[in-house]
């Protein structure tokens, strides 16, 4: 979540994207996209398909009142349309150019979809 205000993470994440190039975010890595902005201005996010770890993972791990913000929650405050699976289950959703999971064992669903993307297979 240290990535969500680094100005080097934030160009890099903008870069890519507005370059057209696919990203993909598991667990707690999409809380480095809540200040990216696409070419237009607006939030990566907003209008988005997105997940990233749950509000109820976080609770279930005791870190609700640990990390700066809740992911889950901050998401959806920026526009994102969130949505979630299982607690603890592989979740991804593919938005386009992002492709976000859910929690560590959506790793390599991910990581698959990403590699079909830049094959040209989806």
């Amino acid at each position: 979540m240290g990535l969500a205000n680094d100005e080097r993470s934030i160009q890099l994440i903008e870069d890519f994207y507005n370059a057209k190039k696919p990203i993909v975010f598991v667990c707690h890595a999409p809380a480095a996209l809540i200040k990216a902005k696409a070419q237009n201005g607006h939030l990566i996010v907003d209008g988005k398909k997105i997940t990233g770890f749950s509000d109820t993972e976080e609770e279930a791990v005791g870190l609700t009142n640990v990390v700066p913000f809740l992911l889950e929650t901050e998401l959806k405050k920026l526009g994102a349309h969130y949505s979630k699976g299982q607690d603890w289950g592989s979740f991804v959703i593919d938005d386009g150019l992002l492709i976000t999971g859910q929690n560590p064992a959506s790793s390599p669903d991910g990581a698959k979809l990403l590699l079909k993307t830049l094959a040209g297979e989806k």
